[in-house]
């Protein structure tokens, strides 16, 4: 597979290095554009599209992280290139695929490449596959707690399930039930059911998704309208139910 490439990065040492090792010892990447600031590199991604984008944690006036927030329905897979080490949680907090430590090491450049090239190519399968649901199933009731006593729903008239801290709204067509259970509660309670957990903050039924729209994570349209987004984390679980 072909990887488009973006490189933002201050350093035009630093870029040019980068740029050389890429040529030389990685295949199948193309290198779009490059960036010596937030804002060039915003430039240069938006422009291109890219599959991946190198980059250096300090920049002048902000870092990648500033960047990365600027972009929070990205496509593209993250590498960084420092010379700090400190910031590997963060990186990993906003979903890098690898963090590679300066001076750059050749072996573990090709390593990061491949690995991203690997999601990317798992990505693509899985999001062709998306056309061809695989039956499932939302039939059956659920009892909602409630301070009376409690009441009975078909779990087919759920759209989805939204977290708010220890209580969980419920959405149906017309109206929004709001329980005092956790969203970890209806994760278990319809797991036998044809739910998905999609982000912290939503369980979808998945018999009402009528498209995915891709993304870092995505998002899905239900057929009520209802645009909700989909975690990088959890992207896979969501596309497996339309293998």
């Amino acid at each position: 597979m072909e990887l488009k490439a973006v490189i933002v990065e201050d350093e035009a040492n630093s870029r040019e290095i980068l740029r050389n090792y890429l040529a030389k010892y990685c295949e199948n990447i193309t290198l779009l554009g490059e960036g010596a600031t937030i804002e060039e590199g915003l430039v240069q991604i938006k422009k291109h599209h890219p599959d991946l984008v190198f980059l250096d944690v300090e920049m002048p006036f902000g870092n990648a992280f500033d960047l990365l927030d600027q972009i929070p329905d990205r496509t593209f897979e993250t590498i960084f290139v420092t010379a700090y080490n400190q910031y590997a949680m963060d990186a990993l907090n906003h979903h890098a695929a690898y963090y590679l430590m300066k001076p750059i090491n050749i072996d573990e450049l090709i390593k990061a490449v491949e690995y991203v090239r690997a999601i990317k190519e798992k990505e693509n399968a899985l999001e062709g596959q998306v056309l061809q649901a695989r039956p499932v199933r939302a039939e059956g009731k659920i009892t909602l707690p409630q301070q009376d006593g409690f009441q009975v729903l078909d779990v087919s008239d759920i759209y989805f399930c939204k977290a708010d801290d220890n209580y969980t709204e419920i959405y149906l067509e017309k109206k929004k039930i709001v329980v005092s259970k956790t969203l970890k509660y209806f994760e278990e309670a319809l797991q036998s059911y044809s739910f998905a957990r999609i982000h912290k903050s939503y369980l979808v039924n998945v018999t009402e998704v009528v498209k995915y729209k891709k993304g870092k994570g995505g998002s899905v349209v239900l057929s009520n309208g209802k645009e909700l987004s989909v975690s990088a984390s959890k992207k896979a679980d969501l596309l497996s139910y339309f293998q």
